[in-house]
């Protein structure tokens, strides 16, 4: 059995281990063949060490050479699609097609080139220019950012190449991937690819590192160590929450993507008007990758009436229908069982067919509904995400209902309002909208929320327990870089001292530059002293 190594300072190596472990296949169930390193906390001091020496190095590293190997990156890993894709596939049961080779992977290797293109124009660093007072400051590189792949998207979020990768790199930080453990070898490929690209381009070593699984106390003491920059996590808000702990403790920022259930208020226009279509989109939506997608639409609220029981009834012979999905794993499957039980043991009653049993990595395709005056009874316990092809439908009476409902929402990635289009529901609209508004990152009208774009305007983020913070985003460049830089001012400092964004020439003539209270791509010229 082959045992893969680490990659840690600029050598693939063998882990300081504990133990090691397999990958499983989720679509049969079998362990694969490969081993992986369950790592000691000597591992992850050995990458911070790197990463610091790494760190220091960036600092002195051009946006072209860092653009230039994000750009590499991105076309190795289009020369690699066929090893990817089959990889990936083998340990999470996804899609090869369309959703791993399609659209996942294209969308990775786009955050990439756009992440270069951000570090080659320079203006997400806000630089800002006082010439009368001859202060300058601009947003700069913070040092090692530590990225916790998710389980859901091995290519999009892994922590060796998806976004906060992307974003960390081309802010100027070195990056220390900590591996899902579902999808090892996945990893692997990617951290070979990009490391790879390292050496072509000439960065230092350090740059990108590897680790497949530690501890949970060795992740708390990785997020806090002295020698991090940032941190950035998706996962369970179970994890997330005791890594904020860890972080917060030390004074070390973190970036979290957890919880959410994603609200979506039918209006009764819209059920009316195109009801069938409607049910048809939220289902297919909830069914897509067997639910397993942080912005699926878990909870919908609806008006209670014939066209709210259409609508439910329509969606359940759709659950019903659809095969069972495999799951990421076992574990997923255990554990969307037991939200599944705390969901019905706090009133939400089945509406989909009896048998619920959990078979390896499968569960039943299941459509839950409770009353809205009974929601309310209970409303912590009745937004368990249920991770996976689950939805809770909410039937309330009225309007007031509606808001209590609303009222009681936590923080979600997104939420969604479906009106009539013919504006019979424009006062409803204007009386819930606000309530969901202020709950939500992104939210959107007549359009179900599954898909993210990866687009400047876009949030991928929300209040808590969606993320840790409402005012980042995990998608959507040039902000998403912003998270792992600190604001650096110069007061009275030569200008050959000066970083090139705060010169007095633009460095490119393409960034943007606040200088004088004026955005402009010019040159500045000092005020005389």
């Amino acid at each position: 059995m082959t045992e893969h190594p680490v990659l840690i300072d600029g050598k693939w190596r063998a882990a300081k281990a504990v133990s090691t472990f397999q990958a499983v296949n989720p679509a049969t169930g079998e362990r694969l063949n490969e081993s992986y390193p369950f790592s000691s906390w000597d591992d992850c001091d050995a990458a911070l060490s790197a990463g610091a020496r790494a760190a220091g190095e960036l600092r002195r590293t051009s946006a072209e050479s860092i653009a230039r190997f994000l750009t590499r990156f991105a076309d190795r890993l289009e020369a690699a699609k066929a090893r990817l894709v089959e990889q990936a596939h083998l340990e999470t049961a996804l899609p090869a097609s369309p959703r791993l080779a399609d659209v996942e992977l294209p969308r990775t290797i786009n955050q990439l080139r756009q992440a270069a293109e951000a570090a080659l124009e320079g203006s997400w660093a806000l630089p800002t220019i006082d010439t009368t007072n001859q202060i300058r400051s601009c947003l700069e590189a913070l040092g090692p950012v530590v990225v916790f792949g998710p389980n859901n998207f091995p290519f999009a979020f892994n922590g060796a190449a998806g976004g906060d990768f992307a974003a960390a790199i081309a802010a100027g930080n070195p990056v220390i991937a900590k591996g899902h453990p579902l999808h090892p070898g996945t990893s692997r490929i990617l951290a070979e690819e990009a490391f790879a690209a390292v050496g072509e381009c000439g960065l230092p070593s350090g740059t990108v590192q590897l680790i497949y699984k530690i501890d949970h106390k060795s992740g708390e003491r990785l997020v806090s160590d002295r020698r991090v920059g940032a941190s950035a996590f998706t996962g369970s808000r179970t994890a997330g929450m005791a890594l904020k702990a860890a972080a917060d403790g030390a004074g070390k920022p973190i970036y979290l993507e957890m919880s959410s259930i994603n609200p979506v208020v039918m209006l009764p226009g819209a059920l009316a008007e195109r009801g069938s279509k409607v049910a048809a989109e939220f289902s297919s939506s909830s069914l897509l990758g067997g639910g397993q997608f942080c912005t699926n639409p878990g909870f919908v609220v609806l008006f209670a009436g014939e066209h709210a029981e259409q609508f439910i009834e329509e969606v359940r012979r759709a659950f019903d229908a659809a095969p069972t999905p495999a799951l990421l794993s076992s574990s997923v499957a255990t554990g969307l069982a037991a939200s599944v039980t705390a969901l019905r043991g706090a009133g939400a009653e089945l509406a989909t067919a009896a048998t619920q049993a959990v078979s390896g990595c499968r569960y039943p395709n299941t459509l839950l509904r409770v009353a809205g005056k009974d929601f309310l009874s209970h409303p912590e316990q009745l937004q368990t995400e249920a991770f996976g092809s689950t939805a809770l439908c909410v039937v309330v009476g009225d309007a007031d209902e509606a808001e209590a409902v609303l009222s009681h929402l936590e923080g979600n990635l997104t939420g969604c309002i479906y009106s009539d289009t013919g504006g019979k529901d424009e006062g409803l609209y204007a009386r819930l909208e606000p309530l969901l508004r202020q709950r939500v990152g992104r939210l959107l009208n007549d359009k179900m929320p599954t898909g993210v774009a990866v687009s400047p305007a876009m949030n991928h983020g929300g209040p808590f327990p969606a993320t840790g913070h409402p005012g980042f985003t995990a998608v959507g460049i040039p902000a998403s870089l912003r998270r792992f830089a600190m604001l650096c001012c110069y007061d009275n400092v030569r200008e050959h001292r000066l970083p090139p964004a705060l010169r007095d020439e633009n460095p490119n003539g393409r960034m943007w530059r606040l200088v004088d209270g004026r955005y402009t791509q010019a040159s500045c010229i000092p005020t005389p002293t």
